[in-house]
């Protein structure tokens, strides 16, 4: 029914726009309903007031209109009717009165919603990550004391660097994987985990002088496998699982001596639940339904990632030998970069959103590149004073390793391994020259022009709105 006569007094909510507005007549048209008089029509005035106030509702949904007709839709939507135009509002029908309200409201185009960031970093598994990368190496503080000087620390480097390559570019391939599906992630981290530590066990077992040696370069290798597959299928919670018996031990060792047996004995049982976390996790991967006609990626296509990670393990190794607490300071920092990396996405996409140049955007991704870099380095700072390591070379190195993990996680890895390859062979080099000035002053020098040519990299590559559409 679209005439008043059909109307009940004080409409619900949901009544459509004519009932609303046949509800604010006089007190003679809502007892119409009740076989009272017809009412009377109102003058001139009255309608114009009444369109003046149909306007004030419908503003919000008539600014942004660019023509009468959608505003014509809008009082369709609403159920208004002929009838109820002409006598109430005085029009001679929809769209008379669509363009008077069309002109007595202003024109305003909200703008739309701000959608949810999708690079918005997790920062509970950034910050576990840190942590993790970090918490291994109290097992050598654990255990050190257990290993003969002679060739032990050569012999467990050599290991730790080709581990620290093979499951870069072992990381990077089962991500690709990943993104098949999770069973064919699971199979490549079976086959790749194994060999990565059995290739890094046997090459450390070859510079190992003795059976002890031996014995952990093989723990090391293993431990690196399992954690690198519980890293690439989001399990760091049972890694830190596993980690707890090193961690327990290692605690108690300024004011309790636990002896020999337990100070092998804790890594080896860390390593028996990284080892028996990581079947665990594979077993569920390769439970998943595979994915048919799956496509694999060219195993080349991992070899740079494999390559960043010897030259990065190379730097930190030479890092060390100056400033061994650098080290830590530099491993902890891994959870804050990789909270960063997502950031930089994330503040690039928004650049993205307000920009409306080319240029502006170049302006705008130097400004965050610079943010970013600002607030992963400047912490780096006390942190260096505070274990008497060199602040310099700490920064250099980690903006020269922060800037290859950007431009890596856009997908361009060759500049960042071959830079970082030239810095560690550059300052290795001169380090096996033989004690000089120069292995002081190599170190910050091959840093310091390895991230002044990434960042450049980074202004170029990614300063584009294309990298990041």
């Amino acid at each position: 029914m679209s005439g008043p006569m059909a109307l009940e007094p004080g409409g619900a909510e949901q009544d459509t726009l004519a009932l609303r507005l046949a509800d604010d007549r006089t007190p003679a048209l809502r007892t119409a309903g009740r076989h009272t008089p017809a009412p009377v029509r109102p003058g001139h005035d009255d309608r114009r007031d009444a369109v003046d106030r149909l306007a004030a509702e419908l503003a919000g949904r008539i600014a942004p209109a660019v023509h009468p007709y959608e505003v014509a839709a809008l009082l369709e939507s609403e159920g208004l009717t002929g009838e109820v135009i002409q006598e109430r509002y005085g029009h001679r029908g929809l769209f008379s009165l669509a363009t008077a309200l069309y002109e007595r409201v202003p024109r305003a185009f909200p703008d739309p919603p701000r959608p949810a960031d999708p690079w918005r970093p997790d920062h509970v598994r950034c910050a576990l990550r840190g942590a993790l990368f970090a918490l291994p190496g109290l097992a050598y503080a654990l255990a050190g004391r257990l290993l003969p000087q002679d060739g032990a620390v050569r012999a467990l480097v050599v290991a730790g660097l080709l581990s620290w390559a093979w499951n870069q570019a072992l990381g990077h391939r089962a991500y690709l994987r990943l993104a098949t599906g999770r069973r064919e992630a699971g199979r490549t981290l079976l086959k790749g985990a194994p060999t990565g530590a059995v290739t890094a066990g046997a090459a450390g077992a070859l510079l190992a002088g003795s059976g002890a040696t031996a014995l952990a370069v093989a723990a090391q290798s293993g431990y690196l496998a399992a954690a690198g597959v519980l890293l690439v299928l989001g399990r760091e919670r049972l890694l830190l699982a596993a980690l707890a018996p090193v961690i327990a031990g290692a605690v108690t060792l300024p004011w309790w001596e636990p002896g020999a047996v337990l100070r092998a004995g804790l890594p080896l049982l860390s390593l028996l639940g990284a080892v028996a976390a990581a079947g665990w996790a594979l077993r569920g991967a390769l439970a998943t339904a595979p994915v048919p006609d799956a496509v694999r990626p060219p195993p080349l296509r991992s070899l740079p990632y494999g390559l960043f990670g010897l030259a990065a393990g190379s730097l930190v190794f030479l890092a060390g030998r100056q400033h061994p607490w650098a080290v830590i300071v530099l491993t902890l920092s891994m959870g804050p970069a990789e909270w960063l990396l997502h950031r930089y996405r994330g503040l690039s996409v928004a650049a993205l959103r307000a920009t409306a140049t080319p240029a502006g955007f170049r302006l705008r991704s130097a400004a965050v590149l610079a943010g970013c870099l600002l607030v992963y380095l400047g912490p780096l700072v006390p942190a260096a004073l505070l274990v008497d390591a060199e602040p310099v070379t700490l920064l250099l190195l980690a903006a020269a390793l922060w800037t290859s993990l950007l431009l890596q996680a856009f997908g361009v890895a060759w500049p960042p391994a071959a830079l970082c390859l030239a810095a560690a062979a550059g300052a290795g080099s001169v380090s096996l020259a033989g004690p000089s000035p120069g292995p002081a002053t190599a170190l910050p020098l091959c840093c310091g022009a390895a991230a002044l040519c990434l960042t450049v990299c980074v202004l170029r590559l990614l300063g584009r709105p294309a990298a990041h559409a």
